[in-house]
């Protein structure tokens, strides 16, 4: 991990969060089930306006108000994640943001059950860190970064949350069971 004006470390590998992708789960859930601490820093809330292709995902007009929240996870005070989501305010009012919030809007809607999930559907690639995803993670600008981009569906079939979630190497493992096609 290269850290600007400090230069370049080894990740420590006994922080390491592994986890299968076949279910969705809060990085608090994969922490919790493996014996780690995790904490947030950096929370913030804000409203966006409804872009083109935020107004069609959420089928909302140009320019509605959505909620935005990012944070930053760490793990024994190292900045290991940055995570951002997006919500219709009739969704999530960002009101619920405030007392006791740990991070994980995932963990928050499943809670509160309303509305109901269904799935996620993510794009995983790896990614140059934009800047303001470098400058909260503490790394150079275009370091390499696995990000799941993913847009959380409803039981309605309605998007309820377009995230992305920016995840540093050496403190992830991710796997993924697969079936054999058929030829």
């Amino acid at each position: 991990i290269r850290r600007q004006g400090a230069g370049t470390f080894v990740a420590d590998n006994s922080n390491l969060l592994e986890a299968g992708l076949e279910v969705l789960e809060s990085l608090e859930k994969i922490a919790e089930r493996s014996g780690l601490e995790i904490a947030m820093g950096g929370l913030k809330v804000d409203h966006i306006p409804a872009d083109k292709k935020l107004a069609e995902k959420f089928g909302v007009g140009m320019g509605k108000r959505l909620v935005y929240v990012s944070r930053v996870i760490f793990i024994k005070n190292q900045a290991v994640a940055f995570l951002e989501d997006i919500l219709p305010e009739d969704v999530l009012n960002s009101d619920y943001l405030q007392e006791g919030f740990n991070g994980s809007v995932l963990d928050l809607l499943i809670k509160r059950g309303d509305p109901e999930l269904d799935h996620s559907s993510t794009e995983i690639k790896v990614i140059p860190a934009p800047r303001r995803v470098a400058r909260a993670l503490d790394i150079q600008r275009g370091e390499g970064l696995l990000v799941f981009e993913a847009d959380l569906t409803a039981r309605d079939g309605k998007v309820v949350d377009h995230s992305c979630s920016y995840f540093l190497p050496g403190y992830f493992r991710f796997h993924v069971n697969r079936r054999i096609g058929i030829i």
